[in-house]
């Protein structure tokens, strides 16, 4: 694989991982669902896979910039599987929608284990680090896309960043968040 393809695939990684926090956003305004503490560390560890996706884009790709994302994966999927600890005890409820028959958390656990799984395989092909020839040219026809992903992928995390700011009042959050403790709100009802 070379270091074009490498850079189109990773863009492709960032603009999935900007869907999946796109619709934790739609489930937050349109659902009404805010993000518990918990649900808030997992959009961080999904944003900290996004920073290495970015630095591959943007600066080609790197073992380190690799590392960045399986280590944020890795502590993204232990805040899920704590999550989902919490709801497997009979009684004990969940939190938050499901889609398609799993919580968020679930699904956030199973998105983690793709991009670890995800970013050893790409780790596979050493082609990638190698200086490419005529690389400039190749880099031109994934320019686009890849401005793209990281304008999408950016908006995303501050975004998010925006919105916890908004709910927690620049402090901790409480367990069962009820609305923007900024705004002094209650969210919509689900």
């Amino acid at each position: 694989m070379s270091s074009v393809q490498s850079r189109l695939l990773n863009a492709l990684g960032l603009l999935a991982l900007s869907f999946v926090l796109l619709s934790a956003f739609y489930d937050q305004f349109e659902g009404g669902d805010l993000p518990c503490p918990l649900c808030i560390l997992q959009r961080a560890g999904f944003a900290g896979a996004m920073v290495g996706l970015a630095l591959n884009v943007r600066f080609g790709p790197k073992p380190s910039h690799y590392a960045v994302v399986i280590l944020s994966a890795l502590a993204g999927s232990l805040i899920s599987v704590r999550q989902i600890l919490l709801h497997v005890a009979p009684g004990t409820g969940s939190y938050g929608a499901e889609l398609l028959g799993l919580h968020f958390y679930t699904w956030a656990l199973i998105v983690y284990f793709l991009i670890v799984a995800g970013s050893a395989v790409m780790l596979m092909s050493d082609r990638q680090f190698e200086p490419q020839p005529g690389g400039a040219a190749g880099r031109t026809a994934v320019r686009g896309l890849a401005l793209v992903a990281l304008a999408v992928s950016l908006v995303m995390v501050f975004g998010n960043g925006v919105s916890t700011v908004v709910e927690c009042e620049g402090g901790l959050c409480p367990d069962n968040p009820t609305g923007y403790m900024m705004l002094g709100t209650q969210p919509p009802a689900p």
